[in-house]
């Protein structure tokens, strides 16, 4: 904001950080919706991600590809964390797995790609949610 103080125009600028890791926390995991999570950086970099849960760059790349074009990744799997999922639904925003009794949802943002899975003991439905409605949010934003 800009305020005058004796004739001199004093700019402030406010800065917010966010913190990537409450949002896999508390928006994504913390709902119980999600089992584990990820944000990644559309360069493959990882923002934030659940203890124990990595997406690599190389498939942080191949996801990124898939928004665009599908075709490889219903051919030949999509891998997160070192798992194949069979994918469900693949457009240019959200990409859907599935492995056994669990599965992944994925939801390109602006400048980040939003990863959660979920369990045998969670609906895909209830999961995909989360993720959809946090992807809103930082599309909204920016993010």
């Amino acid at each position: 904001y800009q305020r005058r103080v004796r004739g001199i125009t004093l700019v402030q600028q406010y800065t917010h950080k966010m913190s990537w890791q409450s949002y896999v926390d508390t928006n994504l995991v913390g709902t119980g919706l999600v089992s584990v999570a990820a944000i990644v950086g559309h360069d493959g970099s990882v923002w934030a991600n659940s203890a124990g849960f990595n997406v690599s760059a190389d498939e942080a790349k191949k996801l990124l590809a898939g928004f665009s074009d599908p075709g490889q990744l219903r051919a030949s799997g999509l891998f997160i964390n070192g798992e194949k999922y069979l994918v469900l639904k693949a457009d240019d925003r959200s990409i859907y797995g599935k492995k056994g009794t669990g599965g992944v949802v994925t939801v390109k943002c602006g400048q980040s790609i939003l990863v959660g899975l979920y369990n045998e003991k969670i609906q895909p439905g209830q999961c995909a949610n989360v993720v959809e409605k946090l992807a809103d949010y930082l599309i909204e934003t920016g993010y």
